[in-house]
């Protein structure tokens, strides 16, 4: 079995002005806390994936990272080998692909992010960062666009207008009836027995607004003046004053208002690096969905040994882990 020298990979080209720039919304993301750049970086990936991996991190954040342009920026390998040269990079600790929702001049819609760190992290580290990630732009809503800003308009003179005289309305009727006075003198309508003049219903008017003060209605109090009255009434207005006062609804305190539950934060979802399925971070360790993780270390080893080795001759899985352990080391 050959022997892989950290150095035997060409170096990727340094992206030069102009890029390829993502859509609005999509392309590369940088990670915070990642330490300088150093020539020792990825040295111990594979050659392929460290070739790509060095030229994704020189570019800047909103590049374009889907496969088709990095395959056509870095013309010694095809869309295939990026595409599983980012699966590589995914696995290692260095990216995830997530999904996420933001807002453009009103309109929300879905875009694919790449999150890149020069660093390779594990997988509770990345769970923990995208968590983080998705409450803040929960808090405060991305705009990835803003309307222009309004042509530059020589100032004038101010010119002085003449104050218009409002028209002039119907002035408010002060002597209207209130809510109690018109309940107290539609009783007799409703109830012949209960018909009071004009100076019962303004001597009876005060007793009827506390009704009012106490949240019931012209309705409810109609209703608990009439209901239940006898047949014979000598004096309506006396029956209707002592109804007022003896069944007087109780004053009931104000409900607090409702508190509305604080907005939970909608969690990033990240793709898988192999079919591109959506999910928790949690759910994809490794960058991987739990169909995609079995095949590729089943099949891995297959695919990379020479036609004269044996299957079981290299153990993907095992250098896949020490690989990591090597670069989580000082």
């Amino acid at each position: 079995m050959a022997t892989q020298h950290p150095n035997a990979a060409p170096c990727a080209p340094a992206p030069s002005r102009p890029y390829r720039q993502a859509r609005a919304g999509y392309g590369k993301r940088s990670v915070p806390g990642q330490t300088p750049p150093q020539a020792s970086d990825f040295g111990f990936l594979p050659e392929r994936e460290r070739y790509v991996a060095g030229y994704v991190d020189h570019l800047p954040d909103g590049a374009a990272m889907d496969i088709k342009s990095l395959a056509k920026d870095l013309p010694l390998y095809g869309q295939m080998a990026i595409g599983t040269a980012l699966r590589t990079l995914a696995v290692a600790g260095h990216l995830r692909h997530v999904r996420c929702r933001v807002e453009t001049l009103g309109q929300s819609r879905w875009v694919t992010r790449t999150y890149w760190s020069r660093c390779a992290r594990d997988n509770e580290w990345w769970s923990s960062h995208l968590a983080g990630e998705a409450a803040e732009k929960e808090g405060s809503p991305a705009q990835e666009a803003t309307a222009p800003p309004p042509p530059w308009v020589p100032a004038e003179e101010p010119v002085s207008v003449p104050q218009q005289r409002p028209t002039a309305g119907p002035a408010p009727d002060s002597t209207a009836p209130s809510p109690a006075y018109v309940a107290l003198a539609r009783l007799g309508r409703i109830e012949p027995r209960l018909a009071l003049s004009a100076g019962d219903c303004a001597a009876l008017e005060r007793l009827a607004a506390e009704w009012f003060t106490r949240g019931v209605n012209a309705d409810y109090l109609t209703h608990a003046l009439t209901s239940g009255i006898p047949s014979q009434i000598g004096s309506p207005v006396g029956f209707v004053r002592r109804r007022l006062t003896d069944k007087l609804p109780p004053r009931l305190p104000d409900a607090p208002a409702p508190e509305s539950p604080a907005p939970a934060a909608r969690p990033l979802l990240v793709e898988c690096a192999e079919c591109g399925r959506p999910g928790p971070a949690d759910a994809l360790p490794d960058g991987l969905c739990r169909p995609c993780r079995g095949t590729v270390h089943a099949g891995a080893g297959a695919a990379d040994a020479p036609a004269a080795e044996l299957p079981g001759g290299r153990d993907v899985k095992a250098l896949v882990g020490s690989m990591r352990n090597l670069m989580r080391a000082p």
